[in-house]
């Protein structure tokens, strides 16, 4: 029986010259995170279901990719258990699932490894998460986070350095034009508030946040269904059309929900934020590509302050980042009172920006920076220790396998993009030398065996 290859809607596989890309990007978003003092954690592919549900909102949940229990998983289903619908049915049959962030299962391991740990405590994580969504351009089933939180502190210099880090990775990473939204869940609450629909925020929130995907005219008809009334839904419209600078939106909304409560709180820490930022920079606030969005509302239902999101401009991508502050998040496991917060970097969603921007550097590739070429066993001997002495001095270099024909090998190379080819024959190992050929240009120049590492790293990393 024929095997039809394929793999599963929303996932790719990654060649080597798209990992070194992907390895590039990683890269910089670890110096930086260390940079600002995370440390490194990793945890399972697999979480406990009781641990991920009821965590992402009711529509997060539905998109958990269930794993079924190992060996005769049905013979534990009773008939009323069939009875009771899918949805009882599937915690019957599957004990675990793919995590679909990493925040839940971090706010796991710090509950369970609390007595090991320092609070504040700051860790990065950088592993794929998996989400059953409609797979389109920028959007996938699998796909890499670089987190980066801190819990165990409520001081907003955590959000303030939270911009900064997103601003020194595009610096690096060279994007920049690019929008940093943010907002804050209590002036969502008095929004709802301020309209006659206090205790619906999170209603208002699942259907706002789908603003960019269903435009406006979608989240009005959503609101409608979930129960809104029309001079509600007409009440909160001009919220969302207030527009310019951050200190400006801000001042807008401090006057426009003064008499709530609920408001007093966001705006004081949207505030606080800005000085925050002005006194580490020395820079006014209208220096940072900083925007205070009030239709910014991130559904997921553990957030309880400001939150923010990503977006490069003039790409048709979705957000490249986003986060916010948790006040009780380990609270569902056992810890209270734990304040965090935190924010992630899609990998793919910025590989791709990457790509349209055309921003990884020319020598971001796979492979080796020299490849040997030898024709016999006298001069595989004769190359091998050069070889060791290559790799000694970090060079990235490699010995091809057999004496093949010289067209075999060259063409190996060629394909592989290797920069520079090393050839030496019986009269190049007599005279202790070696022809060294440049793939890119076809230069190539006879050099002692002496001076072919200082040579090489000379050319590959100076130019």
């Amino acid at each position: 029986m024929k095997i039809e290859l394929g793999i599963p809607k929303g996932t790719r596989d990654f060649g080597p010259e798209q990992v070194a890309k992907r390895h590039y990007i990683m890269n910089h978003i670890r110096e930086v995170f260390e940079l600002f003092g995370y440390e490194p954690i990793e945890t399972p592919a697999m979480e406990l279901l009781s641990v991920l549900t009821g965590k992402y909102g009711e529509e997060g949940d539905q998109l958990l990719f269930r794993v079924l229990n190992s060996g005769d998983f049905w013979k534990e289903v009773s008939p009323e258990d069939v009875a009771k619908g899918s949805a009882h049915l599937a915690n019957v049959i599957c004990e675990k699932g793919l995590r679909y962030d990493l925040t839940v299962p971090f706010a796991r391991y710090v509950v369970m490894h609390q007595h090991e740990l320092a609070f504040p405590f700051k860790r990065y994580q950088m592993q794929p998460v998996w989400r059953g969504d409609s797979p389109q351009k920028g959007r996938y089933r699998e796909f890499y986070q670089c987190d980066a939180d801190v819990v165990g502190t409520d001081s907003l210099l955590c959000e303030a350095e939270i911009v900064l880090m997103i601003m020194e990775v595009f610096r690096r990473l060279g994007i920049e034009d690019y929008t940093i939204k943010i907002n804050h869940r209590e002036l969502l609450r008095a929004m709802s508030e301020w309209i006659g629909a206090a205790g619906q925020e999170q209603a208002l929130c699942v259907a706002i946040d789908k603003l960019d995907k269903i435009g406006q005219e979608g989240v009005v008809r959503e609101l409608q269904e979930r129960g809104f009334a029309q001079n509600q839904i007409q009440q909160l419209l001009p919220l969302f059309e207030v527009k310019g600078t951050y200190a400006e939106v801000l001042k807008h909304f401090a006057q426009q929900l003064k008499e709530l409560a609920s408001a007093k709180k966001a705006i004081e820490d949207l505030q606080t934020i800005q000085n925050l930022l002005e006194e580490a920079s020395g820079q006014p606030l209208d220096t940072f590509p900083l925007m205070l969005d009030p239709t910014l509302a991130r559904g997921l239902s553990y957030y309880t302050g400001a939150i923010f999101e990503v977006k490069v401009n003039n790409v048709a991508i979705g957000s490249v980042s986003g986060g916010g502050r948790y006040d009780n998040l380990t609270g569902t496991f056992g810890k209270e009172g734990l304040t965090g917060v935190g924010f992630s970097f899609g990998l793919d969603r910025l590989y791709d920006v990457m790509e349209a921007l055309d921003l990884f550097p020319k020598n971001t590739r796979a492979g080796v920076d020299v490849m040997l070429v030898h024709f016999d066993t006298e001069s595989r001997k004769g190359l091998l220790p050069l070889l060791q002495r290559l790799r000694g001095a970090s060079i990235k270099a490699e010995l091809y396998p057999q004496a093949d024909k010289l067209k075999k090998q060259m063409k190996y190379a060629h394909k592989k993009g290797t920069p520079w080819v090393l050839l030496a024959g019986s009269e190049e190992l007599q005279r202790q030398s070696v022809q060294l050929k440049n793939m890119y240009t076809g230069e190539q120049l006879e050099i002692s065996m002496d001076e072919v590492v200082g040579f090489l790293k000379q050319k590959l990393y100076n130019g």
